[in-house]
């Protein structure tokens, strides 16, 4: 493939990928910031299996880059609009609150 092909699928592929990678990367953060080991791990292995194909789609053309970034800028919107909604609205919780621990006299 010549550096100036372009390719409509493969473009719309990148900006694809690389949203739902920094989506997943947004609930990664979210799940260690909440401690939360398994999910943490499990957005941490996902992350890294979507954006191979970013990675490798771009690295093959440069033009893709632009792809990946406006992928990237939308998947991390998108997701902190979902986990903390419109602006000037709390975030939502992202674990039940538990009652403190009694403490002993």
């Amino acid at each position: 493939m010549s550096m100036l092909a372009f390719d409509p699928f493969l473009a719309a592929g990148v900006v694809l990928a690389t949203a739902a990678t920094d989506a997943v990367y947004v609930m990664f953060t979210s799940a260690v910031v909440a401690r939360r080991r398994v999910p943490a791990a499990t957005w941490s292995s996902l992350w890294y299996l979507l954006s191979s194909f970013a990675v490798i789609s771009y690295t093959n053309n440069w033009i893709y880059v632009g792809f990946a970034a406006v992928g990237s800028w939308l998947g991390a919107y998108a997701t902190m609009t979902f986990l903390h909604g419109a602006p000037g609205h709390p975030p939502v919780p992202l674990d039940t609150p538990r009652d403190p621990p009694e403490q002993s006299r």
